[in-house]
């Protein structure tokens, strides 16, 4: 039986999401070259090892190159990929996997179970210190039943685990070339993917073809075959108004990371296609340093938290093209509490004020608050320049900030050194957002066991804590979202963190492009693309 599109988009419980200026459409063309601009801000190397990236240009590349053990649906639940099916034991603490047969890696290397156990125990072992560790949380082990079985063995339950599975952080690397790469396999990526990897030249290209092998695509896909693409050119292009004119000027056929300015123009343009999604993150959040004072005054953080209009922010800096956010988490992940805390406080430059004043903190020269001989200075911590018009943000806050007293200066630096701020404690402010399909992502920036020395939040809330770890041991979803909610409302409520927007990610292609998508995380799929002749 033939299952339409529209009937596959009503079984993965979503709705039908059509391109921009759709009309009848042809059928597929094959073969042809991709050139994709790729906004590779803050990128000095590719890194193409999904074990050990956690930026998000790079798995828009590594998306192409690598499948999961399942896939992640529109709604938010999983469905098979890799794994054909599994089963959980009654504790939550096993999960049993049967295998997807015939499939193959890029070398010829058989995919199966041994496979998926390589994988996983080289993301747990942490003389390996891989960006993927933490996904895999309380991990004791896979055992191979058969060829095409293997059970995933935890010390407790974890209920984020099969989420985690369909991020590309989790991919399967083929074992052969891990053996003979090593961690060189981030410059010889080797996967089962519906590109195979050709060529990299650091901080300029990426070159992938067509994987003519490839038959196991997920139920999310738009077809099940190999690529109709022969060849995707993936040119660094970090400046964003250079990648807008080499698309108009047809250097590249399309481009991704579209400025706000030029979004409405191009989503009005016939002579071109534009796709956008959400990225399910942590929103783009501000986050004072509550272990530094004054920030550990819960009056001072939230003087400051009223300082900010963020509604200006978002209308000015991204011209409406970016939603507010509300919550920490982006409003399609599982348990946001966007809705809930919409309109749960307010620009109110008065009421900072008031707080400031029952702080100790009075104005002094300038405007600025002083308390015991000390002005009441922001450093604010950065180390990815203007990318997202972040930067544009933080000047826009400066000024804000500025009328209640606040003098706030932008500190940027090399990553190295910047991360090492992070772990000392120097600064006052940073700013982050991380991908994610799952709200244990909150546990990573919240809960002092879970978070790395170099985070951005230094929160350290006993009852914030008790709930996360609630979180990852819960099995019931409902219960989830109410301990999820519990905490972003008091992320919120005592300004540890202050969400600013919500990145809706975009391509604009030309017109003759077609078929590119965007996944459920907010990554691009180039499995049916084409182009029209």
């Amino acid at each position: 039986m033939t299952i339409t599109r529209r009937q596959a988009a009503a079984l993965l419980g979503a709705p039908l999401l059509l391109p921009r200026h759709a009309g009848a459409q042809p059928a597929p063309r094959r073969g042809g070259e991709l050139a994709f601009g790729l906004d590779g801000a803050a990128v000095a190397s590719f890194v193409l090892d999904p074990h050990n990236s956690s930026f998000a240009p790079h798995a828009r590349v590594i998306r192409s190159l690598f499948d999961s053990l399942v896939v992640l649906k529109p709604d938010g639940d999983v469905a098979p990929w890799l794994a054909a099916s599994w089963t959980v034991s009654p504790d939550g603490t096993a999960y049993t996997f049967r295998l997807r047969p015939g499939v193959r890696f890029h070398d010829g290397t058989p995919f199966d179970a041994a496979a998926v156990k390589v994988n996983l125990d080289r993301v747990a072992d942490p003389r390996n210190a891989l960006a993927a560790l933490i996904d895999l949380g309380p991990y004791l082990g896979t055992d191979v039943l058969a060829e095409d079985t293997l059970r995933i063995r935890l010390s407790e339950p974890y209920a984020p685990l099969l989420r985690n599975l369909s991020k590309t952080t989790l991919a399967i690397i083929s074992p052969t070339a891990l053996q003979r790469h090593g961690d060189a396999i981030a410059q010889n990526p080797v996967g089962t993917g519906p590109f195979r990897f050709v060529s990299l030249n650091q901080g300029v290209d990426i070159t992938i073809a067509r994987n003519a092998d490839y038959a196991w695509a997920p139920p999310t896909a738009t077809h099940e075959g190999a690529p109709f693409l022969d060849r995707i050119v993936f040119r660094n292009v970090p400046e964003e108004s250079t990648r807008v004119a080499a698309l108009q000027s047809r250097q590249v056929q399309a481009v991704d990371a579209l400025p706000p300015q030029h979004i409405l123009g191009f989503r009005a343009n016939p002579a071109f296609r534009l796709i956008e999604k959400e990225l399910l993150n942590n929103n783009y959040t501000l986050y004072p340093n509550v272990a530094k004072a004054p920030w550990n005054d819960d009056d001072v953080r939230r003087a400051f938290q009223l300082s900010i209009d963020v509604d200006a922010i978002t209308r000015v800096i991204y011209l409406g093209t970016q939603p507010r956010a509300w919550a920490p988490l982006s409003p399609g992940l599982f348990a946001s509490a966007d809705r809930e805390l919409a309109g749960s406080w307010k620009h109110d430059p008065a009421l900072a004020a008031q707080l400031l004043d029952r702080a100790g903190w009075r104005p002094g020269a300038r405007g600025i608050r002083e308390k015991d001989g000390r002005r009441l200075t922001i450093s604010f911590a950065d180390t990815q320049g203007n990318r997202e018009k972040r930067l544009d943000v933080i000047q826009l806050v400066r000024r804000q900030v500025q009328r209640t007293g606040f003098d706030l200066s932008i500190d940027s630096q090399p990553n190295s050194t910047y991360r090492e701020k992070l772990s000392n404690n120097d600064y006052d402010l940073g700013g982050a957002s991380q991908f994610a399909p799952d709200p244990d992502v909150l546990r990573r920036l919240h809960h002092p066991a879970g978070r790395a020395r170099a985070s951005i939040s230094k929160v350290n809330d006993a009852e914030i804590s008790e709930w996360l770890v609630a979180g990852t041991r819960e099995a019931d979803p409902a219960r989830r979202i109410a301990l999820y909610h519990r905490v972003q409302r008091k992320l919120v409520e005592r300004a540890y963190a202050i969400p600013i927007y919500v990145l809706l990610y975009n391509i604009a292609s030309l017109r003759e492009v077609q078929g590119i998508t965007i996944d459920a995380h907010g990554f691009p799929e180039f499995h049916g693309a084409w182009i029209a002749g």
